[in-house]
């Protein structure tokens, strides 16, 4: 198997793994952008400090971020597939000038 070929098994699976993060990550930031609201666990005491608001910002700027995360590694996983399939036609494309 031609090195070209390795590679670009490589980055196919590497592409397909990076793919898939979203589909482990859609619910728990669902449930975590959820509890963001509902902050009563802090009771009084957060209410006094004012601790609530900047909590639930905060929560959901992280939210926020793992969304915009989530959607870079599928732009980069739709990336990578392109490289492989560009790979692919070069190796062939090799193949057919060596016979």
């Amino acid at each position: 198997m031609s090195d070209l070929k390795k590679d670009t098994e490589s980055i196919r699976t590497g592409a397909k793994a990076l793919g898939r993060v979203t589909h482990h990550t859609a619910r728990p930031l669902q449930a975590f952008s959820g509890q963001a609201q509902d902050l009563s666990a802090l009771g009084a005491l957060g209410s006094l400090l004012g601790a609530k608001d900047d909590i639930a910002e905060g929560m959901d700027t992280l939210a926020r971020l793992t969304r915009e995360l989530n959607e870079e590694w599928e732009d980069e996983a739709k990336a990578m597939t392109d490289v492989s399939d560009a790979f692919d036609l070069l190796d062939a494309l090799l193949e057919g000038e060596g016979r």
